[in-house]
């Protein structure tokens, strides 16, 4: 074990145990001794079999499809510690479900990610640890610290080497643009955006590109991948109008439903992704996986330490 002594402590659920071991390689640590399971009647059980009575608790659990078993887990781990006297808990969320749920975008809509917010809060998390929030807002949901990361340098470290010269970022819609000009900004390259009119939830419409794509390789930028819609659509309105290889960016790899088969149609040289989400075997031959453990280590390492954290962003 590392310098960490007895102190520092990192906690898995179920839904990402590969990313939970990938930050104790980096630490020089171990996963805490313990199993998450399920009764009969699907309730969930967790039994500790060491002890943690004034550790810094770190629990590495995002809420991925399945997304409300994988909150409900994370929430009854947390329950746990906090009642076998944790000194601190911290809720590792590399990827925080019901993100898209921030505001009333209708009447009557509920404003379900500061309900998620008010959860963790409750049960006895005392930081969030979390990467690209679909919207930045919901730091402001919670009454405790939120350590917000971005996997930016970690898609511009992959591409810092590629020729810059016929290099292009592109925003797929215009809620992404900040996002993208970032990005852009430190591989020195331009920016397009696209607009895009999505008719009713999950399916998207391409409807034009504000900038030069003619002749361009094209990188395309978005935290979260859910059915693909969106970026197939952005892939082939940009061969249409010129580009030459098209490079899919997502932080965020949830590839629901027609995800895959959209992807594989898809006129995209490669796709890469984080593994914010753990990723089971399918036919995505162009799929890169890049690893936050390095990130995310880097934070707990510092929050442990009372250290800054933002010379992480």
């Amino acid at each position: 074990m590392s310098s960490y002594s007895e102190q520092l402590k990192i906690f898995t659920g179920n839904s990402h145990p590969g990313l939970a071991q990938d930050l104790c390689d980096y630490l020089g640590t171990e996963l805490v001794n313990a199993d998450v399971t399920r009764f009969k009647d699907g309730e969930i059980g967790v039994r500790t079999y060491e002890t943690v009575r004034g550790a810094d608790v770190f629990v590495v659990q995002p809420t991925s499809p399945p997304v409300n078993e994988n909150l409900m887990e994370l929430l009854v781990i947390i329950d746990a510690l906090r009642r076998a006297s944790a000194r601190r808990i911290t809720a590792v969320i590399p990827y925080y479900g019901y993100a898209r749920q921030d505001r009333k975008a209708r009447p009557r809509d509920p404003i379900t990610s500061k309900l998620v917010a008010n959860l963790l809060t409750e049960a006895g998390a005392r930081r969030v640890l979390s990467i690209d929030f679909h919207a930045p807002q919901i730091q402001g949901f919670f009454d405790i610290p939120v350590d917000h990361l971005y996997a930016a340098p970690i898609m511009v470290d992959y591409f810092k080497d590629f020729d810059r010269s016929d290099l292009i970022a592109v925003a797929p819609d215009v809620g992404s643009v900040k996002r993208v000009r970032s990005f852009a900004e430190s591989l020195n390259i331009p920016m397009a955006i696209i607009d895009k009119r999505r008719p009713k939830p999950n399916v998207a419409e391409v409807m034009n590109v504000i900038g030069e794509v003619d002749k361009k390789n094209v990188i395309l930028l978005d935290d979260i991948i859910d059915t693909a819609g969106t970026i197939s659509a952005a892939a082939e309105v940009l061969k249409e109008k010129g580009a030459k290889d098209v490079y899919a960016c997502g932080t965020h790899a949830l590839f629901s439903g027609p995800a895959i088969e959209r992807l594989k149609k898809a006129p995209i040289t490669k796709i890469i992704v984080t593994n914010t989400i753990a990723q089971k075997e399918h036919e995505l031959e162009n799929l890169e996986v890049l690893s936050v453990a390095p990130l995310v280590g880097e934070a707990i390492d510092r929050i442990f330490k009372d250290l800054s954290v933002s010379v992480l962003f």
